[in-house]
């Protein structure tokens, strides 16, 4: 019997491989299932511009996004389905977004606090707001639990950023989110705090940073789709020149 290693597929790495860094390649199944999943969720985190097209009834400068779909607006149905698909389509990509070399606690870290921040945003649409103040001056602005879950949803989402931006500083990888995570989190977090104007008792144009916030959730969420594919392509050459490597070396043995 020979003892020669065996050969592996294309575009598959060796048993026992390991990269330069020391760690297996990350498995490209996950980066695919992280991907796709994510840059729908970009698109649809921002269905609200869907009011600029519907009788909707708010003012985009000085209602905030959630009471599109507070319980006695008539298309709460449509934003409340459309926020939970977007919560479901985030979860599906956080799960199997690819271990980062280097940085695995907080890469896990965050996966899961972007998981935290998809289920919070479901508890939002459970516990809407029962009007919209906006439009009604006898609502009132802080639903107790609507305002709690969005608390969480926010907290669970900056968590998932840093960590995640964190993950990428310490690994070889995701140079997309190296490069451009930090300012998306700064910008994201400027844009919140100006939404809170409304929650202690100066409303007016609070509207316009929030969806300036929204707009910054999606580019970060398109940034965690490409990153994975950036980081499979730069692997399937390095596995190229690996393989050339060790059928070149089995050649001369065999001579």
């Amino acid at each position: 019997m020979s003892d020669a290693p065996a050969e592996s597929r294309p575009g598959e790495a060796a048993p026992g491989r390991v990269t330069a860094a020391g760690v297996p390649p990350e498995e490209p199944g996950g980066a695919r299932r992280a991907a796709w999943p994510l840059a729908v969720a970009a698109v649809t985190y921002n269905a609200w511009v869907l009011e600029f097209l519907l009788p909707t009834g708010l003012d985009p400068r000085h209602s905030y996004v959630s009471e599109l779909y507070a319980a006695d607006q008539p298309f709460h149905v449509l934003f409340g389905v459309v926020e939970v698909v977007t919560a479901l389509l985030v979860a599906a990509g956080a799960v199997p977004l690819p271990r980062r070399p280097g940085s695995n606690r907080w890469s896990v870290a965050g996966r899961w606090s972007l998981v935290a921040f998809a289920a919070s945003s479901v508890a939002d649409v459970v516990v809407p707001m029962r009007c919209a103040p906006s439009v009604n001056r006898a609502c009132e602005a802080v639903n107790p639990w609507h305002t709690a879950t969005s608390a969480l949803a926010h907290a669970a989402l900056f968590g998932s950023m840093a960590l995640l931006v964190t993950a990428a500083a310490r690994g070889a990888r995701w140079p997309l989110i190296r490069r451009w995570g930090p300012w998306v989190l700064a910008a994201a977090l400027v844009t919140s705090v100006c939404t809170v104007g409304a929650l202690i008792g100066r409303p007016g144009w609070h509207g316009v940073p929030q969806r300036a916030h929204l707009l910054l959730v999606g580019v970060w969420l398109a940034l965690l789709a490409a990153s994975p594919g950036t980081g499979r392509s730069r692997r399937k050459d390095c596995l190229g020149v690996t393989d050339r490597i060790g059928v070149k070396g089995r050649h001369r043995r065999a001579k």
